[in-house]
């Protein structure tokens, strides 16, 4: 499957099955990850083909801080039970990705257990960045070490040396050999060494040659990292702030200009490279809380799933959950599955999975190049074109219909709206919605 044939359906695995918030609080193996097939039907008929896994490795707490790669949380159960887990998502149709940490690993991982212990005699002491023996930390070791992002509780791994390198290789080989997974989200691709994310990259294409590599970057030049890791993919966090943001303000300006800057096919900095769209994710708050007026999440849907790129749905999002975080804390973020109402006659529902059979049934919605038609501060077009189809996507974020001139004379269907329509250089766009127009002459634009 290529990259822009996936609508990726987001699971923070540990917060989704209910798993007790520190590891240390219960130490018995409880199987919950099973909790996962309870969606596998209402996943389907949500046009989903994609699942990513949260974090799943044995951690302290968040699943970001690992102790062992080739274990499963014994939070969320045995390896054998995440094996039938996978196996019976595949059979249902999905493909598989997992979150992959190897920018850091927790303290008691066997590695950094040694160098506490043994210190300068300790043979992984090359194993972390910049271990200084004259300095301290947080937790009083009586040395420093690099982290991530501040926190000494993530230790940064050396990915210069060629043990850990080759230690890192081998553990997603044993993921992709023992789970037969589809593609990994690279976190805090950013910050990690290029030559390292390349060489991951071309190990794992060896082995699947649609093996999807989504590189995290928070930050940073997408295109460059992409190129020089041999990246596939990147999270568009530029895209995800304009996404809500260009609404809350009322100025389409705001989203339209980082789509034409990343994405427009002449000159766009990553033209032609699949960006792995998001609206939320776990470490930001939901959309339906960031939104000043959640009657604007169809406007914004209709963008997410027509943009270039694939889009990812964090779980629940699509039931308009709201969340934020509080006292610094994700968890509001991260709720359990029973605490979530998965109703698929909810309109949101709807309406995303009604996108994500048009994106499906109309390869022009997935892999046309992007052209600009116009831009209004509550109005938005825009072009994909493949083949020399077009399919038109006009946006209103107004209370009021709105009627705007437009360089467009024919019959169209609106696939959205299930109506044809006749367009004379104007053209009616619903209030708080959208139209997805295709061209009748196109053969229905497939």
């Amino acid at each position: 499957m290529k990259a822009t044939d996936r609508n990726i359906y987001h699971i923070f695995t540990l917060g989704y099955c209910g798993a007790p918030q520190n590891g240390r609080d219960e130490t018995k193996t409880t199987n919950r990850i099973t909790k996962v097939l309870e969606i596998s039907d209402y996943l389907k008929d949500l046009n989903i083909n994609t699942i990513l896994f949260g974090p799943l490795n044995e951690s302290t707490s968040h699943g970001y801080d690992t102790i062992d790669y080739k274990k499963l949380d014994h939070r969320l159960g045995t390896n054998e039970d995440l094996k039938e887990v996978i196996e019976q998502l595949k059979k249902d149709g999905f493909d598989i990705l997992f979150d992959c940490v190897f920018n850091h690993v927790g303290r008691d991982h066997f590695a950094f257990q040694d160098l506490k212990q043994n210190r300068e005699n300790s043979r992984y002491k090359d194993w972390f960045n910049n271990v200084n023996f004259w300095g301290n930390n947080s937790y009083n070791d009586g040395f420093s070490y690099d982290n991530w992002a501040g926190h000494d509780e993530l230790v940064k791994l050396n990915l210069w040396n060629p043990e850990v390198r080759d230690y890192l290789k081998d553990i997603l080989n044993y993921w992709i050999e023992e789970y037969d997974i589809d593609g990994v989200r690279m976190d805090a691709a950013n910050v990690m060494d290029r030559g390292f994310l390349s060489e991951l990259a071309d190990m794992a294409h060896s082995k699947k040659d649609d093996f999807l590599m989504i590189g995290e970057i928070v930050g940073g030049n997408y295109e460059e990292l992409v190129q020089n890791g041999h990246l596939d993919s990147f999270t568009d966090y530029e895209c995800y702030k304009g996404l809500y943001s260009s609404l809350n303000s009322k100025n389409y300006f705001e989203i339209a200009h980082s789509i034409r800057r990343l994405f427009d096919h002449n000159g766009g900095l990553v033209h032609g490279i699949p960006a792995a769209n998001f609206v939320d994710n776990h470490d930001v708050e939901r959309v339906a809380s960031t939104l000043r007026d959640k009657k604007l999440l169809e406007p914004l849907y209709i963008l997410f799933y027509t943009m270039p790129g694939f889009p990812t749905i964090y779980y629940g999002s699509e039931q308009a959950l709201e969340g934020r975080k509080e006292w610094g804390s994700d968890q509001n973020l991260r709720p359990p599955y029973e605490n979530i109402n998965f109703d698929q006659a909810n309109e949101l529902y709807r309406l995303i999975k009604k996108l994500g059979k048009l994106r499906k049934e109309y390869p022009v919605l997935k892999d046309g190049y992007y052209e600009e038609l116009f831009i209004q501060p509550e109005q938005y077009g825009f072009k994909r074109i493949l083949d020399g189809k077009e399919a038109v996507i006009l946006l209103n974020m107004n209370e009021e219909d709105a009627v705007v001139n437009v360089n467009l004379y024919n019959s169209y269907e609106d696939i959205l709206n299930n109506q044809d329509i006749e367009i004379n250089g104007s053209v009616n766009i619903p209030a708080m919605s959208g139209r997805i127009l295709i061209n009748k002459g196109q053969t229905n634009g497939r």
